[in-house]
């Protein structure tokens, strides 16, 4: 089923053409990466895709709600886990999930206990989110993130700047995730894609120049690495 479908996006910033006629299917509770070199438009169509930003021309239907018409709706649906990790950092963990749930006016205290154990957070949940390394401060800003209960959720750039071994524990959350929300993830890591994506889009210069399984583009590069396939789609070597 056809979670996000976004048809013919355009957008302009004055004379720059950020997005370029943008049209994609993304499936309910599938984990759908991003991919592109700085610039490629991935942030201006999340801000669209959020209601954020208005479209020039086009739309984005997302679960059955139309990005230029039902904008409130919307924003009511996602959540997203931004690079710049969301915790106030003089309240514990607790109190960064109490705090988002009123926010949210989420009063399940059932669900919030669900998303500590999900997330393993019982053993920092009285720390000050400012005494946290990278990777529980990650864990904690996509806990914060689920608090909303969205049906879809927006990781950009989940592990950037964590360990190997960090990175692996917060891969290993992400995956549980998979097929109880749609995920749309941006990352620069292009392992990270193959192993958690199900599908991803490559994106240059404002254009979606291929979409399909890692397995799929490797195919369509002619090469088994996948960060080979990558650089011959964005450089256009297809």
């Amino acid at each position: 089923m056809c979670e996000i479908k976004i048809e013919k996006i355009n957008k302009f910033y004055g004379k720059l053409h950020a997005l370029k006629d943008v049209s994609l299917e993304i499936e309910q509770n599938s984990l759908f990466g991003l991919l592109g070199v700085n610039g490629a438009g991935k942030t201006t169509l999340i801000k669209i895709l959020t209601c954020l930003s208005a479209p020039t021309s086009g739309n984005a239907i997302v679960h059955g709600l139309s990005v230029t018409n039902d904008a409130d709706k919307v924003k009511e649906i996602v959540d997203v886990s931004p690079q710049e990790t969301a915790v106030a950092p003089n309240l514990t963990v607790r109190e960064n999930l109490d705090f988002f749930a009123a926010l949210y006016r989420v009063d399940d205290e059932e669900y919030i206990s669900s998303i500590i154990n999900a997330f393993s957070l019982d053993e920092v949940l009285n720390q000050k989110a400012k005494t946290l390394s990278g990777g529980w401060k990650r864990r904690t800003s996509i806990a914060i993130g689920m608090i909303s209960k969205p049906k879809i959720l927006f990781l950009d750039e989940p592990t950037l700047g964590l360990d190997v071994l960090a990175r692996r524990e917060l891969w290993k959350i992400i995956r549980e995730l998979k097929g109880k929300v749609t995920i749309i993830l941006t990352t620069h890591y292009l392992e990270e894609a193959e192993a958690l994506c199900d599908k991803v889009a490559i994106m240059a210069k404002g254009k979606v120049l291929a979409t399909g399984t890692p397995e799929e583009l490797k195919l369509l590069a002619g090469t088994g690495n996948f960060e080979d396939a990558f650089i011959k789609i964005a450089e256009g070597e297809l």
